[in-house]
């Protein structure tokens, strides 16, 4: 179960540009919760723009409501002490976005710290007009066709898993682009898909 927070309300992003409100994203962490979800994902996506860092008080206000479910944060995260103290507020595993455009010795840092089953890839995907896989840098807007330096970070084994995001569909019923998931390049790495999907 994913929920997008901006402005610490829950949202629904419709492709990176129009945000529906939800509402209270504790509430909706204690639904998903209930339903079994086997994890929840917080991608708190106006954090690194605002340079506000992770949104710990969120992660500390979860953490007392007893919610069983593992949870894995996402948003703000710049630098391995943020890294440590999100996993210390409560989440298990991190996921990362922005940083992967940054300097990699970052995520190093975080890989050797936490481990690399505890770190996600947070990739908005599209597929370019020459049928070859693109990387979506929101903070620049710009999207990156040389995606072998993110690519290497799993082949590396700095990074366990990888949320793939097809921003362009995002809101958008039975949306999903599955060319996504048929051209990206590491097979054996788990993938967590997000973006469109509305049916089975």
């Amino acid at each position: 179960g994913v929920i997008t927070v901006k402005d610490s309300l829950a949202v629904q992003s419709f492709g990176y540009k129009n945000y529906l409100p939800l509402g209270n994203p504790e509430i909706i962490a204690e639904n998903l919760d209930r339903w079994g979800v086997d994890e929840i994902l917080l991608l708190s996506i106006d954090r690194t723009a605002k340079n506000q860092g992770p949104d710990i008080h969120l992660l500390e206000r979860l953490s007392v409501k007893g919610i069983s479910t593992p949870l894995i944060y996402g948003g703000g995260i710049n630098t391995l002490e943020q890294a440590v103290k999100c996993i210390q507020s409560g989440a298990e595993r991190i996921c990362i976005d922005a940083a992967l455009h940054g300097d990699k010795k970052i995520i190093h840092e975080i890989s050797n710290m936490i481990g690399a089953q505890s770190l996600i890839a947070s990739l908005p995907l599209h597929i370019n007009n020459n049928s070859e896989i693109n990387v979506y840098n929101y903070l620049s807007l710009e999207s990156i066709s040389d995606t072998k330096p993110l690519f290497e970070l799993f082949t590396n084994g700095l990074i366990s898993e990888a949320l793939i995001i097809d921003w362009l569909h995002e809101g958008q019923r039975d949306g999903f682009n599955m060319n996504l998931l048929k051209s990206f390049p590491n097979k054996e790495i788990p993938l967590i898909v997000f973006g469109g999907l509305s049916e089975k």
